[in-house]
């Protein structure tokens, strides 16, 4: 259980429509997050259908009674990629805490790409979160390896919807999680922990993994451990991120990265949980409520 004054973040792509076996690995899901036991978690590939199914509601509905406050939010599939218009691809935030407000936003997207396969259409989402004064957000990139260039503009946008959402008064900085389809050396994940300038513009997020443990790989997408990420035929890679907003100056030491491990790499129930590995984060919070 994580200290009083510690938030624990759990980042985690669940790959629950396009992969295998979601019956089991929602079960594999559960069991690490008693294992954990966090306060904030970020969700992507979550699908919710017009009947109301939910993937990530199915999560909350399984935990302890009363465990998790939730929200939702995501675009349908280009329409050569899925001809059920109702279905929605998206990302969740599950908090300790009531949920006061929350938003979807749709990130650039290129309508013409180069490659005809659906998936260079996708449509990414960045969700925010606003619980217990935490500003969260949670993001799902451009999945083609090649298409950084989209990427680019993609988290261009995520910082400006960040400024415009934030509370720079509230002790936490604002918290970023998500699979950015992005290896860290890309132009577009050193934009975002402040080693880049692209088109006259930086900002800066601390990246947890780099913080702490800088000279491990940290791959969340690695086909040579996990059989669930073998079908797309990539190497092993750091994909999958949390951050943590410039802590500079905030009372307390707040924002703070104290521990950064990865997290459903390997099985508790017999299966892996997802094609992806996620990530646990416990960041100082001096100003922590009590749960709610």
């Amino acid at each position: 259980m994580p200290e009083s004054d510690v938030l624990r973040i759990v980042q985690l792509n669940i790959g629950s429509l396009l992969e295998p076996h979601w019956d089991r690995r929602r079960e594999e899901i559960l069991a690490w997050f008693d294992r954990l036991d966090p306060d904030l978690v970020c969700l992507q590939e979550v699908w919710e259908s017009g009947t109301g199914t939910n993937t990530a509601g199915w999560l909350v509905e399984h935990a302890p009674a009363g465990r998790w406050h939730w929200c939702f939010g995501g675009y349908s599939f280009p329409e050569d990629a899925w001809a059920d218009r109702s279905l929605r691809f998206g990302s969740a935030i599950l908090s300790r805490w009531p949920i006061d407000r929350h938003e979807v936003l749709p990130l650039p997207l290129d309508p013409a790409p180069p490659d005809p396969h659906p998936s260079w259409r996708i449509q990414s989402e960045l969700l925010y979160a606003h619980t217990a004064g935490i500003d969260a957000f949670s993001t799902h990139l451009a999945p083609p390896p090649a298409q950084a260039y989209l990427r680019v503009q993609q988290v261009l946008a995520i910082d400006d919807a960040i400024r415009a959402r934030r509370n720079p008064d509230t002790p936490l900085p604002a918290v970023l999680c998500g699979d950015f389809n992005a290896k860290p050396l890309s132009d577009e994940m050193r934009f975002l922990n402040a080693n880049a300038v692209i088109e006259g513009r930086s900002t800066s997020y601390v990246d947890s993994w780099s913080t702490l443990r800088p000279t491990e790989p940290g791959n969340t997408y690695d086909p040579l451990t996990n059989p669930q990420a073998r079908a797309l035929n990539v190497p092993p890679q750091r994909i999958d991120y949390v951050f943590i907003g410039d802590p500079f100056l905030r009372p307390g030491g707040a924002g703070r990265i104290l521990r950064t491990d990865l997290a459903f790499h390997e099985p508790l129930t017999g299966i892996h949980a997802s094609d992806h590995f996620g990530l646990v984060v416990d960041v100082a919070w001096p100003q922590k409520p009590s749960a709610a």
